[in-house]
């Protein structure tokens, strides 16, 4: 029987509970989301829910996947209810028969939407942001709601705008009805995330809306083409003014960084204490940031090449989720470790400075410094069985000549032949590839440094335009990239970041505030830099991608 419940409890079907917003104020329905990626045990009962919430309608969908051979399954129950009550209330578990979903707080506000200057309107909007004392670079939830008793046949509502700000609009509308002042209306929800780029107030423009409304009137003639009679309406919201900080003097990171979370791990192909010479281990480090921007994440490779220890950094892979809730910006590098010598290697510690914004206090995400161990090979050490792996030198064995068995001569003549052979092969291909003609490669080093040249004169003359353009003919040149985005992710930290601010300011209000001088400074960096590595790396061959 004990058997029988841990197998019932093993094979039992996990259901997600989620709710379109939260907190929602009395009076507003929303939506309650169960979803199971596997057939539960029997139809759910929501009865439940009755006793805190009124069940307006309910509806259930279901679809299947086919992925990588492997067939997935999701089904999913939608509810839209309405609170009975004000207060911190729970969304209780519901019975799928022997399956069970879990509990989930929601807090339900009885604020009363104060409307005294849109007292028996038919149309209105209303607009929020939290919050409105913040830090640069930091999150800010802009939030717009389109409040209707009326029909609309067209509408069409402005984009937040805030000049020196990256806005970035976070899922889909949601819809729900509600009461304001006694009267029923329909309410379209539209949520933002804006992070200011400079300190000081800020103010977020009002929303225009021009709609087309359905009146009750017909017009006086009748027709094959007779269509309903409207009329137009323009609405505006409010204004709405941020204060916003520089980041404070307490931080002491080298680039500033705000998250409501931020959370860093890494990963392992294989054993670290395990590790085989000249076989390569995979490092895979990841960083998650809420509530912050891709071009605000820092690299986090820190492991440097050497004579014992070889490393070879991917490139990085790089997401940004937009949720109803906020930006999520992902971080990861995978990097391929080589040992060459057998023994005990240190890899440096990572440490990430950064602000979270839910506590208003600095913290520091790291890994520590971690150890990893190369062993010699097996036959190796039953040869010696004094060697250990800390202190294994590296053997090479000559035999002799005098000892060769005599059936093994023609094995040898025929080796021998054989790298013969392939040294001439060698040879004769570096011959020929020496005499290729060369005027290729001089067009393009020339096509290199005259590209070069007009981004130095456009950075100059802050030219943003001029700008995007020389660095897109240099990014096709040397990676094959034609967007201001796939140039970035090739560069370093500091002038990917330079790259997506000129991004940003292309698409912004305050193009001619652009300053060319700190991208270019960035751009002879980065080119030191790669000479630098390029110098240094001669000496070995890189790898494939793994």
């Amino acid at each position: 029987m004990i058997l029988l419940l841990i197998a019932q409890q093993t094979l039992a079907t996990t259901i997600q509970v989620d709710i379109d917003r939260n907190p929602v104020n009395l009076n507003e329905s929303f939506k309650i989301t169960f979803t199971a990626n596997d057939s539960p045990d029997d139809d759910p009962d929501f009865k439940s829910l009755e006793q805190d919430f009124s069940i307006l309608n309910q509806s259930s969908s279901s679809s299947s996947s086919w992925i990588n051979g492997k067939s997935t399954k999701t089904l999913q129950w939608s509810l839209m209810v309405m609170a009975k009550h004000a207060g911190n209330l729970i969304i209780p578990a519901v019975k799928f028969g022997h399956d069970v979903s879990s509990p989930l707080p929601v807090t339900i506000t009885d604020a009363i939407a104060n409307k005294a200057s849109n007292n028996d309107e038919d149309l209105f909007i209303e607009v929020e942001a939290t919050p409105k004392d913040t830090y640069i670079q930091s999150q800010v939830l802009y939030t717009l709601r389109l409040y209707t008793r009326v029909d609309l046949s067209q509408a069409r509502l402005d984009e937040p705008e805030l000049a020196d700000a990256v806005i970035e609009r976070l899922g889909d509308d949601s819809r729900f009805n509600t009461q304001v002042n006694g009267l029923d209306y329909s309410v379209t929800e539209r949520k933002y995330a804006i992070f200011p780029q400079k300190s000081g107030k800020l103010t977020i423009k009002p929303l225009t809306l021009t709609a087309e409304i359905i009146t009750n009137n017909r017009p006086n003639f009748n027709g094959f083409f007779n269509s309903q009679a409207t009329k137009t309406k323009r609405i505006e919201s409010k204004a709405i003014t941020l204060e916003v900080k520089p980041a404070p003097t307490a931080f002491t990171g080298k680039h500033w960084l705000s998250a409501q979370q931020l959370v860093l791990k890494q990963d392992w192909s294989g054993d670290i204490a395990q590790m085989k010479i000249g076989e390569p281990l995979t490092r895979t480090l990841t960083l998650l940031a809420k509530g912050s921007t891709l071009s605000q994440l820092p690299e986090l490779n820190t492991t440097l090449s050497n004579a014992q220890l070889k490393a070879y950094p991917d490139q990085p892979v790089l997401q940004e989720q937009k949720k109803t809730d906020g930006v999520m910006a992902f971080r990861e590098e995978k990097i391929a470790l080589i040992l060459s010598k057998a023994g005990d290697y240190q890899l440096p510690a990572i440490h990430i400075p950064w602000f979270n914004t839910e506590s208003q206090k600095m913290e520091m995400a790291e890994i520590p410094e971690t150890t990893i161990t190369a062993l010699a090979d097996a036959q190796t050490v039953v040869n010696n069985p004094q060697i250990t792996p800390a202190n294994t030198p590296t053997l090479t064995t000559t035999p002799s000549i005098n000892t060769l068995p005599e059936t093994n001569y023609w094995l040898w003549s025929s080796v021998c032949l054989a790298i013969g052979w392939l040294i001439t092969v060698i040879v004769f291909l570096k011959l020929r590839t020496k005499s290729e003609p060369l005027n290729k490669d001089v067009e393009t080093n020339t096509e290199i440094t005259e590209g070069i040249k007009a981004l130095k004169n456009a950075c100059i003359q802050n030219d943003a335009i001029a700008t995007k353009n020389a660095l897109i003919a240099w990014g096709k040149l040397n990676f094959n990239q034609a967007t201001l985005a796939g140039i970035a992710d090739c560069c370093d930290a500091r002038l990917r970041d330079e790259i997506l601010h000129l991004n940003h300011s292309l698409y912004g209000k305050a193009i001619s505030e652009w300053q060319g001088k700190k991208l270019f400074q960035a751009f002879t960096e980065n080119k030191a830099r790669q000479k630098k590595v390029l110098d240094k790396d001669n000496s070995l061959e890189p790898l494939n991608r793994l």
